[in-house]
């Protein structure tokens, strides 16, 4: 990567942005990007005042924390609201980077591929978080691998097996706590035996405690999205997630995403346009596709499973976001009334459905943003677990001495 590529990736601007603030074409742009050209150093200095510019103020933080698997930094935002610092990032898809970077200016480099990195060279802290590869558990990813003769679980070799890594750096540090993310069928895959090792590995050989809770995102979004969520301390500290805060589904619906298309929001990039801000076009569903999904979910209804799309209004609550929606977007698609196709959620929809704000950037395709939020986790949830984990971090980690033991 280039350092104009990783500059303008850290000011959260698009290539067509970018051009326009520089006041060079977006080819000029480009072929910076490339290395096939340099820009000028006036060019350089301008990127590196914008990034200064949007940097928060760097505080030291109640604590210190590190983001493993970090996505587009899901876990990172519920971490910061706790009041936590972050001291080291790793994530190896590139264009998740690329919106990391985007909404977290902070001008510490990504770290890569987790197996490639020594623990000795991650920094010091006080709680490892990490969501680490979900589809090895899943149940539609083992449906898949088992469909396709593939191993999963901790059989799987490219993903399976990174829960290792985590490990591997736990033991190296032995940090105050740590919050793990994975899909609920995490507990039962394989009838228990990986979850066991999981256990095991975690309490009998690391020593820490474990305190796990399934948790559907919706108590705090429109979306069903349950995960497991495991949180662990190096003393006992009396944690219980019992005394998670879950506001219920009550008065929650589809209307809180999605776009209001009445012009009480301006329009964003290709998503809405117009004076009132309707969701664009390209967003609703071709006959033939339509044709398609009907017969494929009809045919899966009439085999007992439950495959196929899920028809949302503004009353409704959805059925969970997954990665797969950029293939199709059929998992969840909006009602337009009788006689109209549905649409697809847009990019920004799919972002206020996992809990981000209208201030987190979006500068990947709409192939990749589906891909993201799909992989990414409930924000609103994992900052109610934060919240609840903070006064345990504390407690384990406040006075001289107490920050690292064994």
């Amino acid at each position: 990567m280039t350092e104009f590529e990783m500059l303008i990736q850290q000011t959260g601007w698009t290539v067509p942005e970018a051009a326009k603030v520089l006041g060079y074409s977006e080819g000029h742009l480009y072929r910076w990007k490339r290395g096939e050209e340099t820009p000028r150093e006036g060019v350089i200095n301008l990127l590196k005042m914008q990034i200064a510019g949007r940097k928060a103020v760097q505080s030291d933080g109640a604590f210190t924390f590190i983001d493993l698997f970090a996505g587009i930094g899901g876990l990172r935002k519920a971490m910061e609201s706790a009041g936590g610092r972050c001291v080291f990032t790793s994530e190896w898809d590139a264009f998740a980077q690329k919106t990391y970077h985007a909404n977290f200016p902070d001008n510490r480099p990504i770290a890569g591929d987790i197996r490639e990195v020594d623990a000795a060279a991650i920094p010091e802290h006080d709680v490892l978080v990490a969501g680490f590869p979900c589809q090895p558990f899943s149940i539609a990813g083992v449906s898949k691998k088992n469909a396709l003769g593939r191993l999963h679980g901790f059989q799987d070799e490219t993903q399976g097996t990174l829960f290792f890594d985590v490990l591997r750096v736990l033991m190296h540090h032995r940090p105050a706590a740590f919050l793990l993310e994975n899909v609920k069928n995490l507990k039962s895959h394989d009838k228990g035996r990986t979850f066991e090792v999981i256990r095991r590995k975690l309490t009998e050989e690391l020593g820490y405690t474990l305190h796990t809770r399934i948790v559907d995102a919706a108590n705090f979004l429109p979306q069903h999205r349950e995960r497991i969520v495991m949180v662990g301390f190096r003393e006992n500290t009396g944690f219980s997630h019992d005394d998670l805060v879950l506001p219920g589904r009550a008065g929650r619906g589809m209307r809180d995403v999605l776009h209001p298309e009445d012009g009480s929001e301006a329009p964003e990039s290709h998503f809405t346009v117009g004076p009132d801000a309707k969701v664009s076009d390209k967003y609703t569903l071709t006959d033939k596709l339509w044709q398609y999904l009907q017969g494929y979910a009809a045919k899966h209804k009439a085999a007992g499973n439950g495959f196929g799309f899920g028809l949302v209004d503004g009353d409704s609550i959805s059925r969970t976001l997954s990665a797969r929606y950029y293939k199709d977007g059929s998992e969840i698609l909006v009602s337009r009334g009788p006689g109209n196709n549905p649409r697809r959620l847009t990019p920004r929809e799919c972002a206020r459905l996992m809990g981000y704000d209208d201030s987190f950037r979006i500068p990947v395709s709409d192939t990749q943003a589906y891909k993201q939020f799909g992989n990414s986790v409930a924000v609103p949830v994992f900052a109610e677990v934060a919240r609840l984990m903070r006064p345990h971090i504390l407690a384990l980690t406040e006075g001289p001495g107490l920050r690292k033991v064994g």
